[in-house]
């Protein structure tokens, strides 16, 4: 990193680090104040949010839709204090925030000398899910590695900043460049991973070959997290996360496979969009919706429909 940037950047680190070591009610009051400017004064993308909601709930009122909205930036304000509360908090007092069910699927798969692809998505508090590692057995399986895939930031700064911050509870941030060599690489070494795939994106335009009835649009979904764990014989799970009140969420791992090369090729990709798509039916103010998900609009491949979807792509 040039010595200019760690000038230009250091205040900015500095001042982060004292908000959080505030306590939780100076933090909230800080994110309404956020709330305030990013909603009222700043209208932080406020128009792709309310066509995303407008799209993805035509049947809800214009009543029920701006409830919503007003919810998701209470919601994305209190998502920004929450993340870089993660430089300070205490294992102790993010278990007590951060709730798991059913963590032992990770020690099933390593116990099975497997590896297993852990899908989530924009919802919630993701960041915060990286404190899995707080409730599996860890020490017994100190020698397999629980990590999450992720795109480097351009700025180097914030992206050296935003690993200290994901890699807190003793997980390995890999590229997505790199992932399926490094997940090769440490199978033949004899270690296992447990690995988290944001799967939510939207894919590249050369990479829309799984195409879903999704929140009422077309919506292309990767397939590069089934395509590894196919390979490699990996199990799966999905981090169905839950909102219980501000600074709380509670997170289920659903198991989808034991071996995702046993399963209908595309099958876990249609499986994961299915169970996301639940969860924000159920709780749509928690997603991220300022995200663009749906500017390269894609179309539905003749012949395919929601009802035949795990039959049409098994093809």
């Amino acid at each position: 990193m040039k010595w200019n940037s760690k000038i230009l950047y250091a205040p900015i680190g500095w001042a982060l680090h004292l908000l959080t070591l505030m306590p939780w009610w100076v933090l909230y009051l800080h994110a309404d104040v956020f709330y305030f400017f990013v909603y009222y004064l700043i209208g932080y993308r406020k128009k792709v949010v309310r066509q995303n909601l407008a799209e993805s709930f035509p049947s809800k009122s214009d009543q029920e839709r701006k409830t919503i909205e007003k919810e998701f930036y209470h919601h994305f304000t209190d998502y920004f204090v929450e993340t870089i509360k993660l430089l300070h908090i205490s294992d102790e007092e993010m278990r007590k925030r951060m709730v798991f069910h059913n963590a032992h699927v990770i020690d099933e798969a390593f116990d099975n000398n497997q590896s297993i692809i852990l899908y989530a998505a924009h919802y919630g508090n993701w960041e915060w899910v990286t404190s899995v590692t707080l409730w599996f057995d860890s020490e017994g399986h100190r020698n397999n590695v629980q990590g999450q895939v992720y795109q480097p930031l351009e700025n180097e700064w914030f992206d050296k900043f935003f690993l200290k911050m994901r890699q807190r509870f003793n997980t390995v941030c890999i590229s997505w460049k790199t992932i399926l060599r490094e997940m090769i690489t440490r199978e033949r070494e004899g270690a296992h991973l447990g690995i988290g795939f944001i799967a939510d994106q939207h894919p590249q335009p050369n990479d829309q070959e799984h195409v879903l009835d999704f929140l009422n649009h077309p919506t292309a979904f990767l397939t590069g997290a089934e395509a590894i764990g196919r390979k490699l014989h990996c199990r799966a799970a999905f981090f169905d996360v839950r909102k219980v009140k501000r600074g709380h969420y509670e997170c289920t791992l659903v198991p989808m496979s034991d071996d995702i090369a046993a399963e209908p090729r595309g099958s876990i990709t249609t499986r994961y969009a299915r169970l996301l798509e639940q969860r924000i039916q159920a709780e749509p103010s928690y997603w991220l919706w300022t995200h663009k998900r749906w500017k390269r609009p894609v179309t539905f491949p003749e012949g395919y429909n929601k009802d035949n979807e795990i039959e049409f792509y098994s093809k």
